[in-house]
This record gives C-alpha cells, sequence and structure tokens, in this order.
C-alpha cells in the first residue's frame, strides 16, 4: 500500500471491517493532491466534485455575508474529511469555500467513487452513513455551540479539539470562527 493511503486506511477501518482485497480494489480509485497554502478548492457558488481527506494540513470552511465579510465556521486538519456535502450529493452550487490554510495534500474520492465503494465494499452504505452523520453531528455541534455557549466555552472546546490552533491558524480566522472580535480573542488568551 501507497505510504500516502496509510492514514485514509487507518480511518475507513475505525468505521467499518474491509479486507485486504476489498482496500487494494477501492484505494485504486483515490487521487492525491497538492494544495497551495491559501489556495481555495470550493468556491461559493460552484459544484462541490470531491470528498476531501486531509493527509496533511488545515482546511477553512466559510462563507460571505451579505456585508462582505468572509465568516468562518469550520476547520478541517489531518485524519479528517472536507466536503460540501449538500453540494456534493445533490450536484448543487455551494453555498460556502474551502481554503488551504497551510500548504495540505488531500485525498479526493469523487461522486462516482463514493457510490461504486457502496457496492464493492461489503460495508460501503456503512462507511456512507457513518461518515455522512460525522458530518452531521459536526454541524449541529457548531449551531448548538453558536446558541448555548459563551465565547469562553466555545474558545475552551476549540482548544481542547484542536490544541494547536494557534501556532496554525491567524487569530482573526480563529474568532471569526468562535462569533466573536479579534479583540475578545485577546482578551479570552490572556485571562486564560
Amino acid at each position: 500500500m501507497k505510504e500516502q493511503f496509510k492514514n485514509i486506511h487507518q480511518v475507513i477501518s475505525s468505521f467499518i471491517e474491509l479486507s485486504d482485497e476489498e482496500w487494494i480494489n477501492y484505494f485504486s480509485m483515490f487521487k492525491t493532491k497538492e494544495i497551495n497554502k491559501k489556495e481555495i478548492i470550493l468556491h461559493e457558488g460552484n459544484i462541490c466534485k470531491d470528498v476531501f481527506f486531509i493527509n496533511k494540513g488545515v482546511l477553512r470552511f466559510y462563507f460571505v455575508d451579505n456585508n462582505g465579510e468572509e465568516k468562518t465556521f469550520h476547520f478541517a486538519i489531518e485524519n479528517t474529511f472536507a466536503t460540501d456535502y449538500k453540494s456534493f450529493l445533490k450536484r448543487i452550487p455551494s453555498s460556502y469555500s474551502i481554503q488551504a490554510l497551510e500548504d495540505t495534500q488531500v485525498i479526493t474520492m469523487s461522486l462516482e467513487m463514493l457510490l461504486s465503494g457502496y457496492e464493492i465494499l461489503n460495508n460501503g452504505e456503512k462507511l456512507g452513513r457513518l461518515l455522512a452523520e460525522d458530518y452531521f453531528f459536526m454541524f449541529n455541534d457548531k449551531i448548538q455551540a453558536i446558541y448555548t455557549q459563551t465565547p469562553l466555552e466555545r474558545y475552551h472546546d476549540l482548544t481542547i479539539s484542536f490544541p494547536e490552533i494557534f501556532q496554525r491558524v491567524p487569530q482573526h480566522l480563529i474568532a471569526s470562527y468562535l462569533n466573536i472580535s479579534s479583540v475578545h480573542l485577546s482578551r479570552l488568551k490572556n485571562a486564560d
């Protein structure tokens, strides 16, 4: 097995039981892509054509509000999947953009590959369901946090789930993610 597919193999194997033969057939369809820092891999309004598995790097999900301001609502890091699932599955324009915050390496899966996985993998449909559930839970948690947690609680949750975030992501993007100003974020960091 190629080294760049080791991480995705481990992650998929954590979701479903996978024989060596199934894996060999499936991973031959993967493609790797190198993304430069600040490169946008999905523009708002375009159709999302891939699911991205992050081997190395950080991706930022954001939209532009009515005032023209970028609003960051998610960061995806190593060993996680990233996509606009609604755009990907329904083949409709994306409502947000995805940008690399570091030089990033991803493994891409097309819709055809995902659908093929449902057939060639014994537990392919289960894998699809579990990935969709993960995606749903991530968005659900984000929405719930915005409405039920204080900025300090959101800050603590972020530093627990992503301890090295301040070394890898600009502070103004972290503030946007937390739905606070950069000044407020500085106060939270200093009080911590």
